[in-house]
């Protein structure tokens, strides 16, 4: 398959980036961002757009691509809605209307979150607007997948792009690895999540679900994730 990424730079983005590099069934891939990933690989294309959302380039090929892995987004700590809103939803929304009309066979996987609000009408402001992106994207003419992890343990050298976390994992890191033994589905890895994104668009795979949390994307990428 041919994938695009968004937010290949990100610490979730980078997991899966990683994955799709390895992963045989995937061909080539996209990657579309603001900062430049500072990687070369046979399958890759690293693209850079001022603004991501701008996909109106002829030589990007969208009608091309299998499958979207979309893991652009930004903490909501500290942001006012507003400012939140046109990164999470108008953003977001923007990149898969373009995409759903130049290729509705696309298969597209939002990176979401555990607690997002589907009704749109709870007291979290990130959960009302995530859940407002979810079902606006559900509604798109292209197969959606909304995948929601809970904790995420990074692996493999790839952190965090944002202090805070950084601060957090360095601290919580083996925590963590505890709580995935006695809890293993309040935590996905990287790997994990980028695994059960290349599961989500091959063919053939049904998760029986189009909105995953945490024990999903455990039981999608058969991985024991106490191991």
């Amino acid at each position: 398959m041919n994938v695009i990424i968004f937010g290949a730079t990100g610490m979730i983005g980078r997991a899966v980036l990683r994955e799709c590099l390895r992963d045989d069934s995937v061909e080539s891939v996209l990657t579309i961002g603001r900062t430049p990933l500072g990687l070369a690989h046979r399958k890759l294309r690293d693209v850079l757009q001022p603004d991501p959302s701008d996909l109106s380039a002829p030589d990007l090929g969208l009608a091309g691509y299998d499958a979207c892995f979309f893991c652009l987004g930004v903490s909501s700590v500290g942001m006012k809605e507003d400012a939140y809103r046109r990164i999470t939803y108008d953003l977001t929304l923007k990149v898969a209307r373009t995409l759903a009309a130049a290729n509705p066979a696309l298969t597209f996987v939002y990176v979401s979150g555990e607690g997002t609000d589907s009704t749109e009408r709870g007291r979290s402001m990130w959960a009302r607007v995530k859940g407002r992106t979810e079902n606006e994207l559900l509604r798109l003419p292209f197969r959606a997948y909304m995948v929601r992890p809970g904790i995420v343990a990074p692996q493999h050298g790839v952190v965090s792009r944002t202090r805070l976390y950084r601060t957090v994992y360095a601290v919580a890191g083996p925590l963590l690895l505890l709580l995935r033994k006695v809890a293993p589905n309040l935590v996905n890895t990287g790997e994990q999540l980028g695994r059960a994104m290349i599961a989500l668009a091959t063919p053939g795979v049904d998760p029986g679900t189009r909105i995953l949390r945490p024990k999903d994307i455990n039981r999608l990428t058969g991985a024991d994730p106490g191991a």
